[in-house]
């Protein structure tokens, strides 16, 4: 039997309804799971591209019947069309995003986002904070925690002994404290004590290029310091191909790698590739088991 993916359309004010009716209606879907749509009501109206409260709320409402299926196994994977940050916000809602509050309703100790793509794969050491507040986030503990996650989880999408490389933080990687001190001060430690422990890691490594080397082959993944750091390379290389996956949930995950676009919202013109691809990588994580 197909396992059942639950897909919610996020934020309802944005591209998620569209990109999710015609992602579940595609062949390609259809062929490898049973799509279940996620949506707030018909009586309920949004105007397409119009922030509000009322629209974050019934977002976060749609991830949290979905989990609950998920835990309870109706559904086998969740599919996330995007959700709108501000909206959130506006809600009254003390989470960022999908990441945090499924590692909350999950009781996941540690998650991490991965943006899966054939070309390239980065792993983001701390989301969405603002550049400022990196140096804090980031510790020896946190990234070892990253590291040992990521390595875990790889084999999960075929890949059995990951090659995973850590980026710098700093240009040049600190080049020995003449450009900062966070790579000496905790991510060669962090790095080190990986390595000790039998893991394949690399870094810190420059990261102007590491992710170049990563393409080319010589790391199955690379492990970015901040939001984007990470997405602008993946997204430069499999914009609409990439899939965001959170590492470290009891549930399987997948979602886009685009936000709600609300510049486009209603207008019919939505491109469903990143769901589609989404659902299809879902549809083979639980085909890992």
């Amino acid at each position: 039997m197909k396992p059942r993916v639950a897909i919610t359309v996020g934020d309802p004010a944005g591209i998620g309804p569209e990109v999710a009716a015609r992602a579940a209606a595609d062949a390609r879907v259809l062929a490898q799971c049973q799509p279940v749509v996620y949506a707030p009501p018909d009586d309920a109206v949004f105007a397409p591209g119009t922030l509000s409260a009322a629209a974050g709320r019934a977002a976060y409402d749609l991830i949290v019947r979905a989990v609950a299926d998920a835990q309870r196994g109706d559904v086998q994977a969740i599919a996330t069309a995007p959700v709108n940050k501000e909206a959130f916000r506006l809600a009254g809602l003390e989470w960022a995003g999908h990441t945090d509050l499924l590692a909350h309703l999950t009781g996941a100790r540690h998650v991490a986002m991965m943006f899966y793509s054939e070309a390239l794969r980065v792993v983001l050491a701390t989301v969405h904070i603002a550049l400022a507040d990196v140096p804090r986030a980031l510790t020896q503990a946190s990234l070892e925690s990253t590291i040992a996650l990521t390595a875990r989880e790889l084999p999960r999408f075929g890949i059995g002994r990951p090659r995973i490389a850590v980026a710098g933080l700093n240009p040049h990687a600190g080049e020995h404290g003449l450009m900062g001190l966070e790579e000496d001060a905790f991510m060669i430690p962090a790095v080190e004590a990986c390595r000790a422990r039998g893991i394949d890691i690399a870094g810190p490594l420059p990261a102007d290029t590491v992710f170049v080397r990563a393409m080319r082959g010589d790391y199955d993944a690379v492990i970015a310091c901040y939001h984007d750091q990470g997405l602008i390379p993946v997204k430069l290389v499999a914009f609409g191909r990439a899939v965001n996956v959170t590492l470290g949930l009891p549930i399987i995950r997948t979602s886009v790698d685009h936000g709600t676009a609300f510049d486009i919202a209603g207008r019919g013109i939505a491109d469903p590739s990143s769901l589609v691809a989404a659902l299809r990588m879902a549809r083979r994580w639980t085909a890992a088991g």
